[in-house]
């Protein structure tokens, strides 16, 4: 029987590249979704004929335990979350709920479907859970590059609230003797990424003015260095993790640091564009708590799971833009065969 694997996010960045993944080798992949009318969908929507689907909601415990019962999963891989972290200030509570409380919740249904207490040691046909922890736990490190023992000091409700999500998941590991593995994921981007997201807002942004669209793109701390890597690669990492004889949790980042001003030059520069003749810093952009540096040290990913990056940052940056350059000109082409007034 192919083993069966059920994603909540399914229908974000990394769990659209996840389920091309492991349908890749041969599982069935179900998608949590809150309802069928997930605005979203489109992400996976060449893999529906694939893919199943099941109700869940990560607010809900009734519903995950539900869900969990019907999918009878071999893996699940919590990817659920509210990913912009900016918007972890306005809305602190929600993002908690879901982030830190939505972790504790899928733990709770897959202990409770699978009949564990605090005296039971689950066989080898357990479920394994896969939490998607941040680099933002880091905040304010302690130490470059980031480890598996680097202290957590976040300087966002989403850290925290990721920060609980990392530790609830070891204590159920300890407590209920779970396969449970977290993996601390470093910055990590596509054409997939949402438009709020900096990476995307450039190539986005660099496309919109290559095309006369726009003149100037906003912009907040452009001296803020981060560890980006591509997310198809950060997904092959998070299956690698499931498939171990001992549950480890694992740091995966390229170990390479760029600034966004290195992101909006590379950029700028493969349109054929000067970026300070466009770019505006922006006070208002700018997070009450910058997390300055965060770098990933992969090591015991690299030697434990053999897992290496494919796609180095400069690569990344130009796919992403050359990817938005189509996706603005197809855009604006449709518009301009709509009559006038329609938009």
């Amino acid at each position: 029987m192919p083993r069966r694997a059920l994603i909540t996010g399914i229908t974000g960045q990394d769990g659209s590249y996840l389920a091309e993944h492991l349908l890749s080798q041969g599982y069935q992949v179900w998608g949590l979704i809150r309802g069928q009318a997930n605005p979203r969908k489109s992400r996976v929507a060449r893999l529906m004929s694939e893919l199943s689907f099941v109700d869940g909601d990560l607010l809900d415990q009734g519903s995950l335990v539900a869900a969990v019962e019907t999918v009878q999963p071999d893996e699940v891989y919590n990817l659920g979350a509210v990913s912009f972290v900016p918007m972890s200030w306005q809305q602190a509570e929600l993002v908690t709920e879901i982030n830190a409380t939505g972790v504790l919740r899928m733990l709770e249904a897959i202990r409770i479907v699978s009949g564990l207490n605090s005296s039971r040691h689950p066989g080898s046909a357990q479920i394994r859970f896969y939490q998607a922890s941040s680099s933002e736990m880091f905040g304010k490190a302690a130490e470059t590059p980031q480890n598996e023992n680097t202290t957590f000091h976040p300087r966002s409700p989403y850290g925290v609230a990721k920060a609980f999500g990392h530790y609830i998941t070891r204590n159920y590991r300890e407590s209920f003797g779970m396969y449970a593995v977290s993996g601390t994921l470093f910055n990590h981007e596509s054409p997939r990424r949402g438009a709020e997201f900096v990476t995307r807002k450039i190539s986005l942004g660099v496309a919109r003015i290559k095309l006369g669209i726009d003149e100037k793109l906003h912009l907040g701390n452009l001296d803020a260095v981060r560890d980006w890597g591509f997310a198809g690669d950060y997904v092959r990492a998070m299956h690698l993790m499931l498939k171990g004889d001992e549950p480890t949790d694992y740091v995966v980042g390229t170990g390479a640091m760029h600034s966004v001003r290195d992101a909006v030059r590379i950029a700028f520069e493969h349109v054929g564009l000067d970026w300070q003749d466009h770019v505006v810093v922006d006070p208002a952009l700018v997070r009450p708590a910058e997390v300055e540096i965060l770098c990933a040290d992969s090591t015991r990913a690299r030697t434990g799971l053999g897992w290496e990056p494919t796609m180095e940052f400069p690569d990344l940056m130009r796919t992403m833009t050359e990817s938005d350059l189509q996706h603005v000109s197809r855009e604006r082409d449709y518009l301009d065969m709509l009559p006038a007034g329609v938009w």
